[in-house]
């Protein structure tokens, strides 16, 4: 069906496009310096030095351990009772002792590949430059050696599935080089004429970074364990290649290609790696043989043609005075000082795009917490799937910012989720339908964590990750309008998800349907009495997710009216969810009782999720309430770590105050210098200087979040309405905006001036009508 547009046009004001790019005028030091370039699975991470260049490698497959066995603990359920009745009787203490007894164990860890060295006998350097462009993901590294200019190309094909390095010198015969290879992980390597060839193995356990025990925490094991293979091949028109047993070296070149090939054995979630796995040899043997044979030109022209086809949907350009040319840790030290740059405002919000891009195109396995890119056997927090809000805030941004086949990892690892989730429903609660807790991996583990009674209940007990993750699945649907993907995919999913809820929650006093055991993530309430606890029953949390998902049953039921028995069951229990309840001091109350916070400024607001990223809570329908969650925020404050800052941007979105969303933008952009993988809460969320976000560490979710506010400040929508310009800031008094995504299928192309709408475009495929809300009034338009 054609596409039709519908235009309303008044004077508008030209934006050129810009060519967006992080430069430096130094190699980077730290990881979180350097520049990281990905397709989707393969991930290279440049540091760009002169007299060696190291660069980390990573798969997005390469995870530690096998299959789990999902019957981990098959009669943890029995243990449900005891801690409902310490509950009833107000005992929680004891509540949260007997609650450690549901647990299992912790998450496996994702692995890095390995180092590739670049060794150059570059002395006397001069007129460094090293940068990333957006536009084309091709990262750049230029310098002069004695007066010779060096020019270095990496990028990283999906089309091709090879990292390409191009590197040249001015001078005909005055290139050298050594290429050797290092890894974290058990592997060999060896050399043949102008190859490097590397194999290894992941661990069959990789002990999250916060365990402390007796014990190795990494363990390897001869006969199980993912298999990873990286082929490299070194090519060249003129010079000398040499080898030893280890390396590959040109001499004398002018100039040289490097195609570097990874694979893993990974077979799916419950296939073992070892037993059942890829031949990861002949795949990475296999990709390197192809892309040999494809020249440099049309190497790129692949890249290009399949990247920009998602990036450049979308155009951001911010009005008012640019910084000067400076490189980026530069512009961000200048902007910290309160200077103004729009133009690296809208950089962060399409490097989101891009990080996005980079990181999750493969099938089933979503981005992580660090995207694709960790160096580090232990990473941060396993750098698994944190389901009580990191691997969801990943994918804010996936709809809205037009990146929706983006999205379809994340929505396939669901199905994975799924299948060990009805086991872990079963044998944690006896309960139909399917669960997820705090943490999952590759392998999709869905059981509470905690390393069988060792974990704090306020995170290792956590139930909600499926009821909050299948609502990304109407989500979804709404931005894109498949019926199909709602029908045989979404709806089977989100129905599991709500079976679950609903036999899990019990009756109050009152006769109102709660969660029991409750908590809210990773935060801690005190009693009366001064007990600091975890477990309590029916926290907001929990019930605005539950509230949110029966929302969207019904929603996918006015589409598909198929299921009209589990309908009314819905409707039902939804009309008897404890209500919202407002506390003392105006705030949207986080428990059941009007309890305060351990913390009062905890970096966790789990129980704001019915305002975002859920729906069910709108200034315009329940003022009440969005009252009480704005007073949450102003007693939570500003001042929080990176991914929680991601998440207030768009909390003060949806409660359309733009100053005080691009207040804490600015605030996610501050500086932080970089200092490796130390976790200093009390430094605050910033951003390093390649723009990763520092939590710190470094977590991508405050990226993807930030991203995602940048597209919520400028429109929102349901169903049937759409807002422009709905929490604009001064700052942003005007722009252009291209190719942002809109619930019910419209894509939207925006410019304004003078903090007022100019001109805008609406473009679905085949039509519809929607109200749209325009410069303080509402219109309605027809897109035939």
């Amino acid at each position: 069906m054609k596409n039709i547009c519908f235009l309303i046009l008044f004077s508008s004001p030209l934006f050129a496009q810009q060519n967006l790019k992080l430069w430096y005028d130094k190699p980077a030091t730290y990881f979180e310096e350097t520049l990281v370039l990905g397709n989707g699975i393969q991930g290279a991470t440049v540091f760009g030095g002169t007299k060696t260049d190291q660069i980390y490698l990573n798969d997005l497959t390469l995870w530690s351990g096998e299959p789990m066995n999902p019957r981990m603990n098959p009669e943890a359920y029995k243990h449900l009772p005891s801690v409902r009745e310490a509950l009833k009787a107000e005992n929680y203490k004891a509540a949260d002792s007997l609650v450690k007894k549901i647990q299992g164990k912790f998450s496996e860890s994702y692995a890095p590949l390995g180092t590739m060295y670049i060794d150059f006998p570059e002395k006397n350097i001069s007129q460094y430059y090293r940068e990333l462009d957006l536009n084309q993901a091709i990262a750049k590294v230029q310098y002069r050696a004695d007066g010779n200019l060096i020019k270095r190309q990496y990028l990283v094909s999906h089309p091709d599935k090879v990292f390409a390095i191009h590197i040249s010198s001015e001078q005909k015969g005055a290139l050298s080089f050594a290429i050797r290879m290092d890894s974290k992980l058990k592997f060999q390597v060896h050399s043949t004429t102008n190859h490097l060839h590397m194999q290894g193995t992941a661990p069959v356990r990789a002990d999250p970074n916060y365990v402390r025990k007796e014990g190795n925490p990494i363990m390897f094991l001869a006969d199980k364990g993912t298999r990873f293979s990286t082929d490299i091949l070194l090519q060249s028109t003129d010079g000398k290649v040499t080898r030893t047993d280890s390396s590959i070296v040109l001499t004398n070149g002018t100039e040289a290609v490097i195609l570097v090939s990874m694979a893993t054995s990974f077979n799916g979630f419950d296939k073992s790696p070892s037993r059942e796995g890829k031949n990861d040899d002949s795949l990475a043997q296999k990709q390197l043989q192809d892309a040999s044979l494809i020249p440099l030109k049309s190497l790129y022209a692949h890249h290009l043609k399949d990247y920009q086809k998602f990036y450049q949907r979308v155009s951001l350009t911010l009005g008012g005075k640019n910084a000067p040319e400076l490189p980026t840790d530069e512009r961000l030290r200048r902007y910290a000082m309160g200077e103004s740059d729009p133009y690296l405002e809208a950089l962060y919000f399409q490097y989101g795009r891009y990080l996005l891009i980079s990181s999750s195109r493969t099938s089933r396995v979503p981005a992580n917490l660090q995207g694709l890119w960790n160096p580090h056997i232990r990473p941060p927090w396993s750098s698994n799937y944190t389901m009580n809000i990191n691997a969801e805030e990943n994918y804010w941004l996936a709809e809205n910012t037009n990146l929706s086949e983006m999205h379809q990892p994340f929505l396939g690892f669901l199905e994975n989720l799924e299948k060990t989730g009805r086991i872990s429903a079963q044998t944690f609660y006896n309960a139909p339908g399917w669960v997820t807790h705090h943490n999952s991996d590759i392998w999709a583990m869905t059981n509470p964590v905690g390393d069988f009674g060792n974990g704090e209940p306020s995170w290792a007990n956590w139930p909600m990750g499926a009821t909050w993750a299948s609502t990304h699945l109407w989500e979804h649907y709404q931005f894109t309008q498949d019926k199909a993907f709602l029908k045989d995919k979404a709806y089977p999913l989100m129905k599991g998800a709500a079976e679950f809820c609903l036999a899990f929650m019990i009756k109050d006093q009152k006769g109102n349907l709660i969660t029991s055991p409750s908590t809210s993530p990773e935060n801690k309430f005190i009693t009366p009495t001064g007990y600091i606890g975890s477990t309590l029953y029916g926290g907001t949390a929990d019930l605005a997710m539950i509230r949110e998902l029966f929302l969207d049953i019904l929603a996918a039921q006015d589409v598909l009216k198929n299921d009209p028995a589990f309908t009314a069951q819905v409707k039902d229990a939804l009309a008897k969810l404890y209500p919202y309840q407002v506390g003392k001091e105006g705030n949207l109350q986080e428990w059941y009782h009007d309890w305060p916070d351990q913390d009062p400024k905890h970096r966790h607001q789990s129980h704001l999720y019915g305002l975002f990223p859920g729906n069910h809570l709108t200034v315009e329908e329940t003022p009440t309430l969005t009252n009480a969650a704005k007073k949450t925020l102003e007693i939570k404050g500003d001042e929080t770590t990176g991914w929680s800052k991601g998440w207030r941007i768009n909390l003060w979105a949806r409660l359309k105050d733009g100053d005080h969303a691009y207040k804490m933008y600015r605030e996610l952009l501050k500086y932080v210098e970089p200092d490796g993988v130390k976790v200093n809460y009390q430094r605050g969320g910033g951003t390093y200087p390649n723009l990763f976000d520092a939590h710190p560490p470094f977590q991508i979710d405050g990226n993807f979040g930030g991203a995602a506010a940048v597209a919520e400040m400028l429109v929102q929508s349901t169903a049937t309405k759409i807002y422009l310009l709905p929490a604009l800031p001064k700052a942003w008094d005007s722009g252009e905006v291209k190719g942002l995504k809109t619930r019910g299928g419209y894509t939207l192309n925006m410019t304004w001036s003078k903090g007022k709408v100019q001109n805008y475009t609406l473009v679905k495929q085949g039509g519809g009508t929607v109200d749209v809300y325009i410069n303080g009034v509402w219109k309605k338009v027809s897109v035939q």
